[in-house]
């Protein structure tokens, strides 16, 4: 099922170019409703269209979003991009799917006022707060904002957590005779180059990830993200670490043995490699557990404003949440979802099982974790 976003650092270029082959002209789509009415760029909540019936018409006369970094196997997006394109008859253009957080964050600079420009973001959490520093999105509340946890929301709507998972360790069993279940673990000699990440963690929410829970497996903490750093140092130095991103294709021809990503990734692969006789298992290291959420934005300056506003309801309604479930990841809105009985039990009794309340670092502690690692992760795994 899952692809893992892999979200490779040379998207960008491939972006630029396209951009200037193309000669995209700024964005023709009507932001204001015909007649009068809210200014879909400046709409906060549905209310300000007139209530959702409203939202859903300006957006389908609108009758299109772009998207990118949105691979369809990761977290089911391939079913929720589809699902959204039926019920409201919006045309959904899907591009790189494999791209970066950081290619995301670029590509609403380089593209603004272009038709080309994507509407809607999906990023890692470190993302997601650089971006709203930056002033690149647009405050908007869904109509379920008052049911997602403090903490999993920017206060004006700027961010918002939509789904995550934990940090796991995934192992092909018929080629690791006994699969690490532990960070500890991964140090060991009979893993030599065979452990990988999905990404750079300087570009990649997944590997970020992993970073932070190395160093909360080894001595550190949400506001210590030094000790991630090292372990992989050590890692490198040992032998172990294998640079190759991790991708469907790379466990099926035996490249990524071991990969640190998400649960909901790692759990994914499992159907899929088992038809291609691979017994992928899934770990959460007891000595690293890390829980994070990925969040959704929309772009100021959005070519199809109304249509982003209407992806946001449809991905934190209780249909979107639960497709998000069936992927394997945990929707934001699962504790008030199972309060209320609008749970996908048969989805939610699937997910890794993990003991324990997740904890989350804050806003600050993941920005002081992003420049911490901007400035030393070459240096711990090169040469």
């Amino acid at each position: 099922m899952l692809t893992p976003r892999a979200r490779a650092a040379g998207v960008l270029a491939a972006l630029t170019v396209a951009t200037a082959a193309c000669g995209a002209a700024p964005g023709t789509q009507t932001a204001k409703p015909e007649g009068g009415g809210a200014d879909a760029r400046t709409a906060t909540s549905a209310a300000d269209f007139g209530g959702f019936d409203k939202l859903v018409e300006a957006a389908k006369k609108e009758g299109n979003l772009h998207v990118i970094a949105l691979p369809p196997d990761w977290a089911n997006y391939g079913e929720i991009i589809k699902s959204f394109e039926a019920k409201y008859g919006i045309k959904i253009e899907s591009e790189d799917p494999d791209a970066a957080s950081a290619d995301e964050i670029n590509a609403v600079k380089t593209r603004k006022g272009q038709d080309r420009a994507p509407d809607v973001l999906d990023l890692g959490q470190s993302f997601a707060i650089s971006g709203a520093k930056e002033g690149l999105f647009a405050p908007y509340k869904v109509q379920s904002f008052d049911k997602i946890p403090e903490g999993q929301k920017e206060p004006t709507g700027l961010w918002t957590n939509d789904y995550g998972g934990y940090v796991s360790i995934g192992c092909d069993a018929k080629k690791i005779a006994a699969c690490p279940t532990s960070f500890k673990d991964l140090l060991k000699p009979e893993y030599n180059g065979k452990v990988a990440m999905n990404g750079n963690p300087t570009k990649s929410g997944s590997a970020f990830a992993g970073v932070y829970a190395a160093a909360i497996a080894n001595g550190g903490s949400f506001d210590d993200i030094a000790p991630g750093l090292e372990f992989f140092k050590k890692l490198k130095a040992a032998g172990n670490y294998n640079p190759v991103e991790t991708t469907p294709a790379t466990i099926e021809k035996g490249e990524t043995q071991i990969s640190i990503d998400w649960d909901y990734n790692n759990a994914a692969y499992a159907p899929q490699m088992a038809a291609k006789g691979i017994d992928w298992k899934v770990n959460v290291p007891g000595d690293g557990k890390y829980f994070q959420m990925y969040a959704q934005a929309v772009n100021k300056d959005a070519p199809h404003p109304a249509a982003a506003r209407l992806w946001q309801e449809y991905l934190y309604s209780a249909e979107g949440q639960n497709l998000y479930l069936k992927g394997f990841a945990r929707p934001v809105l699962m504790p008030a979802m199972t309060a209320d009985g609008s749970i996908d039990k048969t989805a939610a009794e699937k997910l890794p099982q993990v003991e324990g309340t997740p904890t989350f670092p804050t806003p600050e502690q993941v920005d002081a974790a992003k420049a911490k690692l901007a400035e030393g992760w070459d240096a711990a795994v090169s040469g």
